[in-house]
């Protein structure tokens, strides 16, 4: 039924998202992972997407298939049809505040993007952060420590259990675990959280292959 196409998983930030979500979701997919940075990425990767990007998540049933580009709108997809999954919050208001959150990460943090890039297993120097980087870091610092004060106790992700806003963040605890981003004790605990999740475990194990092989 599911085919998810995403990039090197060292380098994929925007793949990681809906794979965290379809192992959330716990339905069986098939994946097909295109090399980034190489001679044939173009290529591949518009010879799959429409949007020439990826990750890209194909659905095929009933003899009708979709294809659904974009990290944010493969999630809400999947949360969609597999509302028992329970990938947003219960509460139609903390509902709401958590979708504010996950496309905030979608549309912004353009610096630390920049400054800070996925790599998910290597482990790199920080550079000297420009000010908006070191702006967008305190915004987010900020938010997971509101959202944790109100909501760890109901499962210790950011909104009591693991949702789609942990799909989204989960490429920036990452990023500072790679390049040593000093974190307060309670951000800590959650990105330990995140990292532990089997998911992040599988796709540690492959982004370390891609490294080893030198695919990354």
């Amino acid at each position: 039924m599911y085919t998810l196409v995403v990039g090197t998983k060292e380098w994929s930030s925007w793949s990681l998202r809906p794979y965290l979500a379809l192992k959330a979701i716990g339905q069986p997919f098939a994946e097909e992972v295109i090399r980034l940075n190489h001679d044939s990425t173009t290529r591949e990767v518009q010879s799959r997407s429409p949007s020439g990007r990826v990750p890209l998540l194909k659905i095929a049933e009933d003899k009708r298939a979709v294809l659904i580009w974009d990290s944010l709108a493969i999630c809400e997809t999947l949360a969609e049809r597999h509302p028992e999954a329970k990938l947003w919050p219960d509460d139609p208001f903390v509902r709401a505040e958590a979708r504010s959150y996950a496309a905030e990460m979608h549309s912004g943090f353009p610096d630390l993007r920049q400054q800070l890039p996925m790599e998910f297993v290597r482990r790199q120097p920080l550079p000297e952060l420009r000010e908006t980087t070191k702006a967008q870091i305190a915004r987010i610092l900020s938010a997971w420590t509101d959202m944790l004060e109100r909501h760890d106790g109901d499962g210790g992700f950011l909104f009591g259990r693991f949702s789609i806003a942990d799909c989204m963040y989960a490429p920036v605890v990452s990023r500072f675990r790679t390049y040593g981003v000093p974190v307060p004790p309670l951000v800590q605990s959650y990105c330990d959280r995140i990292w532990a999740l089997p998911a992040m475990r599988e796709w540690e194990k492959a982004a370390q292959a891609e490294v080893e092989s030198g695919l990354a």
